[in-house]
C-alpha cells in the first residue's frame, strides 16, 4: 500500500506549506522592534504582559495584511481534492492567529477544505515546534500517530512532527532542503504526495 493510502490523517502547515510564503519575518521583527536571531512568538513571550498584548495585536495587524494577499501552493488543491475523496481528517497546525488563518484560506480559496474545529493556531495551542496541536488533532480524530502526518516547510513542522511521532513531508520548492535531516519525506510541490 502506498504512503498516501495508509495515512488517514493529515495535518498541513499553512503559510508556504499550503500558500505561497509571503511572510519576510526580519522585516515583521524589524517592525515589532525585537530582536533577529530569534522567533517571534518566543521574543513576544518573554516580554512583560501589557507589551506583548500591544505587540501581538500590532502583528495581528501585518499578518492581517499578509493573509489578504495569499495564494495557493501548486498542487495545494489538488491533494486536498485528492483527500477529500478518501476517509480521511485533514486539519491544519499553525503559528498564525486564528482569524489570520481564516482570511488567508478564503484568499487562497481553500477555505473549503477546512472545518474550524480543526484548524489550530497560537490561540489554541503552544506553537510549533511544540506537538501540542498534533496531539490534540490526534485526540480529536481518534487517531493513532502510524496512520498520521505532518506537511510543512519550516524545521518547527518537522520538529513538532518527531515530537508527535508521526511521518513529516517537509516542502521546499527551492529544492535544497535545508532541514531534510528531520523529515520522513522531501518534495517540492504538494501534488507529489499522491506518489510517495
Amino acid at each position: 500500500m502506498s504512503f498516501f493510502k495508509r495515512k488517514k490523517n493529515w495535518i498541513f502547515d499553512m503559510d508556504g506549506t499550503l500558500t505561497i510564503a509571503k511572510h519576510d519575518f526580519d522585516a515583521i521583527k524589524i517592525e515589532l522592534k525585537i530582536p533577529l536571531d530569534t522567533d517571534i512568538l518566543t521574543s513576544l513571550s518573554k516580554l512583560p504582559e501589557l507589551e506583548a498584548k500591544k505587540k501581538h495585536i500590532q502583528l495581528d495587524e501585518i499578518e492581517l495584511k499578509i493573509a489578504k494577499l495569499s495564494i495557493p501552493s501548486p498542487g495545494s488543491s489538488e491533494i486536498l481534492n485528492e483527500l477529500k475523496t478518501q476517509s480521511t481528517n485533514i486539519g491544519i497546525l499553525t503559528r498564525n492567529s486564528f482569524s489570520n488563518s481564516i482570511e488567508t484560506l478564503k484568499a487562497a480559496g481553500l477555505i473549503d477544505f477546512f472545518h474550524p474545529d480543526f484548524i489550530f493556531c497560537r490561540e489554541r495551542a503552544l506553537p510549533k515546534p511544540n506537538p501540542e496541536g498534533i496531539f490534540r488533532l490526534m485526540e480529536l480524530w481518534n487517531a493513532i500517530p502510524e496512520e498520521t502526518v505532518m506537511i510543512g516547510d519550516y524545521v518547527f513542522d518537522l520538529e513538532a512532527g518527531a515530537g508527535a511521532c508521526v511521518d513529516t513531508i517537509y516542502i521546499d520548492p527551492t529544492g535544497e532542503f535545508p532541514f531534510k535531516h528531520a523529515a520522513t519525506h522531501c518534495i517540492r510541490e504538494l501534488g507529489e504526495i499522491l506518489k510517495l
